[in-house]
């Protein structure tokens, strides 16, 4: 179950380990979403850069704010760069550093 919903998976077995190729997206509307689903899919994994992550079976994750690729999708370039270069120094996404940067603060 994620969060409610029945999810199936198939093991093709011990000689087909998960890779990065295959990751599961996270879309979250608030900071109190992505903090919940970065705690609760990262816990017994690993933490990485950009909103990546590794659960405890090595599945990758990204816990993503809508509000990121709005910004990053922004007309302004100057905008969506600094949102960019922003997001690039973090783990876990922070909303509020990236309002920050977008503004121009």
């Amino acid at each position: 179950m994620l969060d409610g919903n029945e999810v199936t998976a198939l093991s093709g077995g011990p000689q087909f380990k998960f890779t990065e190729a295959i990751s599961l997206v996270v879309h979250c509307t608030t900071q109190d979403e992505v903090d919940h689903y970065w705690e609760k899919l990262s816990a017994g994994g690993s933490k990485s850069q950009c909103s990546w992550l590794k659960d405890k079976f090595g599945l990758s994750w990204r816990v993503v704010p809508n509000v990121l690729l709005d910004m990053l999708h922004d007309a302004d370039e100057k905008r969506s760069a600094r949102v960019m270069q922003a997001m690039m120094q973090m783990t876990k996404i922070d909303i509020d550093l990236l309002n920050k940067a977008y503004s121009g603060e």
